[in-house]
């Protein structure tokens, strides 16, 4: 018989941001946050400086993987969050997790050369998603449920900090020329959080029955990001529908193993007869892969909006600034939580549309890039607005013997969605005509290319919300 997490009679009473950030739980929250901020800073930290790399130590054919590698790694620690933590306790598993983010990061650091910087990349990957994953499945055990709502977008609002923080301080060592500062910045950080942030956190034991990695559904799933991802890299029709055809296939297989394994990345309610869990994580992964189309978008305003680096860079991180807004906003409105989750993906469709209409617009008129600014705030202020509340649905939805990996399990989608989202927009460009030399009219139709078709992830997330809600 299935076992099932049956509907709350009664919700917690909410609890405001003074209850979380106050004496009792303001420290623990901070960790959790801090889990996630150095994981998102380090991310467009060295997407920010890679150019300077180059430049320095070469490797410009390797470029594309440093993202690539990075993104697979992350995928790969994500799945070892639930086991790590079993069998370490919240203590131990956050310190190893930031430990090791900061051992790729030294290695990134005094990389000679860009095979060396690609292996600290991969150690980076491992560390960074293994600690997202872990700040995300903490909160559930480091706070009570009435305060789930607001860690969860106190948390995910790290990445909204990190879209100002990360180009920022990689923009100014590259600018001064000493790229390797950027990551030798961040480690004082990550060794702080190691001993003084994981100290605030519950030691809990080790227990003999941790789970296990599932190491076959991890590296179907981890095979399918990177193939979808190398992909990507290419301008042939033929390589990018070879890959996407191939990373589909791997990901079919790996949800059907899912379905009929004892060791899984995602809870087995999702596969039960109850339909509402699958359907929020589908519309979760719809929603994520909607805002991938922020890869392109500081490209575009420089070559269609006539923005500068700086400007166009933060013309990107309006997106995030949306979901931060987004997330605090509507974070405590537990009562309202099925009315906010069927429309958060409404806003985000109207934010796309607008995209779409807006965004190829070859112009540097100030109501141009208002307009383009204020599709990108609705797109992500929608996935804000709906995400604290799907990811509470996620730990209520699951049986308790599966919490641990409930919230492991929700960055595992995240990061996929954000892998296969980042790979068909690049697949979409360099269909499209998208390359070094490619003129203005190129561009528009690749920017109206790629906001036309990620329409359809909105879209469907509209939909499956709505059932989801039910």
């Amino acid at each position: 018989m299935t076992t099932r997490c049956e509907e709350p009679t009664a919700s917690p009473s909410p609890a405001g941001w003074g209850a979380l950030l106050g004496r009792e739980h303001g420290a623990v929250a901070a960790t959790l946050a801090a889990g996630v901020a150095l994981h998102a800073v380090n991310v467009y930290l060295a997407t920010t400086v890679l150019p300077s790399v180059i430049a320095d130590i070469g490797g410009s054919n390797l470029y594309a993987w440093a993202t690539t590698i990075f993104v697979f790694a992350s995928v790969l620690g994500s799945t070892a969050a639930s086991a790590v933590l079993g069998a370490r306790g919240p203590r131990s598993s956050y310190r190893f997790a930031t430990l090791l983010l900061a051992a790729g990061t030294v290695v990134c650091a005094l990389a000679p050369t860009m095979p060396v910087l690609l292996a600290g990349r991969l150690i980076q990957g491992i560390g960074g998603g293994l600690l997202f994953a872990l700040s995300y499945a903490m909160v559930r055990i480091t706070l009570n449920e009435a305060l789930w709502p607001r860690a969860m977008a106190l948390v995910s609002a790290m990445w909204g900090v990190a879209t100002l923080v990360g180009p920022a301080l990689g923009g100014v060592c590259a600018q001064l020329d000493v790229w390797r500062g950027a990551f030798w910045v961040l480690l004082p950080f990550l060794l702080f959080f190691a001993f003084w942030g994981a100290m605030r956190l519950p030691k809990g034991t080790a227990g003999e029955s941790a789970p296990r990695i599932p190491w076959a559904s991890v590296s179907l799933l981890g095979l399918a990001v990177l193939l979808i991802s190398a992909a990507s890299i290419s301008s042939r029709l033929a390589v990018n529908a070879a890959g996407l055809l191939a990373a589909t296939l791997l990901l079919v297989a790996w949800l059907r193993r899912e379905r009929r394994a004892t060791l899984r990345l995602i809870p087995a309610t999702a596969f039960g007869p109850d339909a509402r869990l699958r359907l929020v994580y589908v519309t979760m992964a719809l929603l994520v892969l909607s805002s991938t189309v922020e890869v392109y978008v500081p490209y575009f305003g420089q070559r269609l909006q006539g923005l500068g680096p700086l400007a166009a860079g933060y013309l990107g991180a309006v997106l995030a600034a949306g979901w931060t807004l987004g997330s605090i906003a509507c974070s405590g409105m537990q009562h309202r939580r099925g009315l906010i989750i069927g429309t958060g993906p409404v806003f985000s469709l109207i934010g796309l549309v607008v995209l779409f209409f807006t965004g190829p617009a070859h112009s540097g008129a100030v109501t141009t890039v208002a307009t383009v600014g204020a599709g990108l705030l609705l797109l992500g202020g929608g996935i804000g607005m709906a995400w604290p509340h799907l990811l509470t649905r996620v730990l209520q939805l699951t049986p308790k013997e599966d919490q641990d990996l409930a919230g492991s399990s929700v960055t595992t989608i995240q990061l996929t969605a954000t892998a296969f989202g980042s790979a068909f927009a690049g697949m979409v460009a360099n269909v499209i005509g998208f390359s070094d030399g490619a003129d203005v009219t190129d561009l528009q139709s690749t920017a109206r290319w790629m906001f036309g078709l990620f329409i359809l992830a909105p879209l469907a997330a509209v939909m499956t919300a709505r059932r989801a809600r039910r």
